[in-house]
């Protein structure tokens, strides 16, 4: 019998394990010697404050290749093909959502690989839950473009999507650039439009604030630069 991938979510930031991982989330991630991870090192250090029963050097991490290949995929799924159980590791939050890991996760379903998701932080839901925005209609669109001119028309045409579907957008940066694109957020949307910046989730340092854009306008400045922030967006009909 083949064995079964954990899709293992990971803390987000420094918030610690044991604050935001079910205890049955951390004991299945304790009885798990292969992992397969967004980042080797990164796991490593998350087992080890864990609290992994077994020396770091005796358990196997395969870091995910970047670009994703047929080939490294069969040959990452090998083990579970051999009867072993698997942990899929984010590098934060949960894999597959808004982070590698999916396309495994489809050749695992069609090699008749059972897998099962473990329950923990996932910024998105934790973004969406906090705003107040609509959490009946939403849709994730990933990173924005750059960009002007073409980040300025991707914006317009979200606020258009929302206000059409009452649907909350939601969206990512790299920190770096967080303020540029709350800047331009505050020139391209109108005045009614809903905001929400999350930031530094389930961490001692997380702030949500959600504000119309012209009360953003008139508002302090919010602290941004290098705060991994999750941005929501609602057009006022």
């Amino acid at each position: 019998m083949p064995g079964t991938l954990y899709l293992l979510p990971t803390q987000l930031g420094e918030s610690d394990w044991h604050a935001v991982l079910p205890t049955a989330t951390q004991a299945a991630a304790c009885r798990l010697t292969h992992f397969i991870a967004e980042n080797a090192k990164t796991a490593r250090a998350s087992l080890k404050w864990l609290g992994h029963p077994v020396p770091l050097r005796e358990i196997a991490i395969e870091q995910l290749p970047e670009p994703l290949q047929p080939a490294d995929i069969e040959r990452l799924l090998q083990p579970l093909h051999d009867g072993l159980d698997v942990g899929l590791m984010s590098e934060a939050g949960c894999p597959g959502v808004a982070d590698p890991g999916a396309l495994l996760v489809r050749r695992a379903h069609e090699s008749g690989i059972a897998v099962r998701p473990l329950v923990g932080p996932s910024s998105l839901l934790l973004a969406l839950m906090a705003s107040g925005l609509d959490g009946q209609r939403f849709a994730f669109h990933g990173y924005l473009p750059p960009r002007d001119p073409e980040r300025g028309r991707r914006i317009v045409e979200l606020e258009k999507e929302s206000r059409q579907k009452s649907q909350t957008q939601i969206f990512i940066e790299t920190p770096y650039r967080n303020e540029a694109l709350f800047d331009a957020l505050l020139t391209t949307c109108a005045p009614r439009t809903l905001l929400c910046l999350a930031s530094d989730l389930s961490t001692a340092g997380e702030t949500v604030a959600t504000r119309r854009i012209e009360d953003w306008r008139r508002a302090p400045r919010p602290a941004l630069d290098r705060r991994p922030t999750v941005f929501l967006l609602l057009s006022a009909r």
